[in-house]
């Protein structure tokens, strides 16, 4: 039985009053831990659970919400992790899987079934590495299966073509590209599925912190090229998720 369901349970058995079925009902769908109002019903109702952006929050902040959600057996994701938050959360939670690539931490306590077709993540370079890693634990984490190809960019192609056969196993591809951004219109010009092209905040001066990677892949000319924000590889892979049911 859900807190939810314990809590109209005891109202109809006229155990509890209106009032403190209504503080009931709150606490269920809202964990308030001060400095954090963790949404609890989140899962039940978008079907994934809430996701924690590190950036901005402070190391016990982090480990407060993580010993928050561990006592209510909560799965959780969180996402721009820092080097003194995942020490903060290993003090007071166990079982945290740190991705220091990827800066994500995950806590699961509920594993999900494996999706039948996996979702591939594809860097044009190793210096995309952190945001596509970050694309695939939050893939992961949602029950996917992940093929990884690194360094497959336009300045070498026929590293990519070396990969097709493998390629095509997926449903969905999350393409990762900083630089002019051209690596999704090349892909989504030889696979037959849905591309999600993440740009990235890497390259020279003029690429203006990912901006030239972000407009040349919401200009691409290929069909089926869908794009988050910069560096998003979180976003990329949860609409990927999205699409990648059986």
């Amino acid at each position: 039985m859900t807190e939810v369901e314990k809590v109209l349970d005891a109202y109809a058995s006229s155990t509890l009053s209106l009032q403190d079925a209504v503080t009931g009902l709150h606490r269920a769908y809202i964990a308030d831990i001060g400095h954090t109002a963790l949404d609890m019903h989140r899962a039940k109702r978008v079907g994934a659970p809430e996701v924690i952006f590190g950036l901005g929050k402070s190391a016990e902040q982090m480990a407060d919400i993580f010993e928050t959600l561990a006592q209510r057996q909560q799965d959780v994701l969180a996402t721009h992790v820092s080097r003194a938050q995942i020490e903060a959360i290993s003090e007071r939670v166990d079982g945290v899987a740190f991705n220091d690539v990827a800066r994500t931490a995950t806590l699961s306590f509920c594993p999900r079934p494996r999706r039948e077709k996996p979702i591939a993540v594809l860097t044009a370079g190793t210096s995309d590495n952190r945001v596509a890693e970050e694309a695939a634990v939050t893939a992961a984490f949602y029950g996917n299966t992940v093929l990884r190809f690194s360094d497959v960019g336009v300045a070498g192609l026929h590293r990519l073509f070396a990969c097709l056969d493998e390629l095509k196993q997926a449903r969905v591809a999350i393409v990762v590209a900083g630089m002019e951004g051209a690596l999704p219109s090349v892909v989504a010009g030889l696979l037959k599925m849905p591309i999600i092209a993440v740009p990235t905040s890497v390259g020279y001066g003029a690429h203006f912190g990912g901006l030239s990677a972000l407009l040349g892949m919401i200009n691409s000319c290929a069909a089926g090229v869908s794009v988050v924000n910069i560096d998003n590889g979180f976003g990329a892979a949860y609409q990927a998720s999205l699409i990648n049911t059986d």
